[in-house]
């Protein structure tokens, strides 16, 4: 696993020269966000607030949406379920859109959102959601053990899309594997950008248009790191446990 700088640093050689379509694709979320989520902001935090809080250091990220799913039961209108068809695959389709773009330089990154998000659709809304409620679960033993599963969990939304032949199950079960003994190497990793989430904060929140494309990237960089640690012998666990 390589340095925290060094991944950061592989996150903005990958952005150098995209930024534009980095915040464009932020943009897009966020108008999409904010029209079928924003009338449950306030219902939504108030019955989400462990998740909420354990996905925001990204603040208007798209992994917002996963925290959603454990307000569901909440809820009373089904224009606010629906919305959780729509932004849960984009929130996937965000995080593989900048796994894209750092990994082949496919800097189409709204188009990759979309396209990702509605291909398998109905096996990653579902992989989503058991990620989302099992989180929750695990939060009823209390906050730290919810917190804990959430960075075990936190490789799903890429298993999902590289390995459609996995069950929902067993990719999720794939990312806990491969967390194994890294998720404080991702706490960590999400520290270091603390100081410009702060300095975000003075920017009226425009700052998080460029900050959460640079945390996406530099996660899909520890993903890649992940990846070549488990090397061949993974991949075939992953072609065993599909039956091939």
């Amino acid at each position: 696993m390589r340095s925290n700088s060094a991944l950061k640093s592989s996150a903005r050689a990958a952005l150098k020269g995209n930024w534009a379509q980095a915040v464009l694709a932020v943009v897009v979320y966020a108008l999409i966000y904010s029209v079928f989520f924003g009338p449950n902001v306030a219902k939504t935090a108030q019955a989400t607030s462990f998740l909420s809080a354990s996905s925001s250091y990204v603040s208007s990220s798209p992994s917002d949406a996963i925290s959603a799913l454990s307000g569901v039961g909440r809820w009373n209108s089904l224009f606010s379920l629906a919305s959780i068809f729509l932004l849960v695959p984009l929130s996937l389709g965000f995080a593989n859109a900048f796994r894209f773009l750092l990994e082949k330089g496919d800097n189409s990154l709204t188009r990759n959102m979309f396209s990702v998000a509605f291909r398998n659709y109905f096996h990653k809304v579902w992989g989503m959601f058991l990620m989302g409620l099992f989180i929750t679960l695990w939060s009823f033993l209390f906050i730290i053990p919810g917190i804990i599963k959430s960075f075990s969990y936190a490789m799903t939304p890429y298993i999902l899309e590289e390995h459609p032949e996995l069950s929902a199950y067993d990719a999720i079960q794939r990312s806990r594997k491969m967390m194994k003994g890294h998720k404080f190497d991702l706490f960590y990793l999400y520290l270091t950008f603390i100081g410009w989430f702060i300095l975000c904060i003075f920017t009226a929140g425009i700052g998080y248009l460029w900050l959460s494309p640079y945390i996406e990237t530099t996660k899909a960089a520890f993903y890649q790191d992940l990846k070549q640690e488990f090397g061949e012998g993974f991949d075939a666990e992953i072609n065993a446990a599909a039956g091939r």
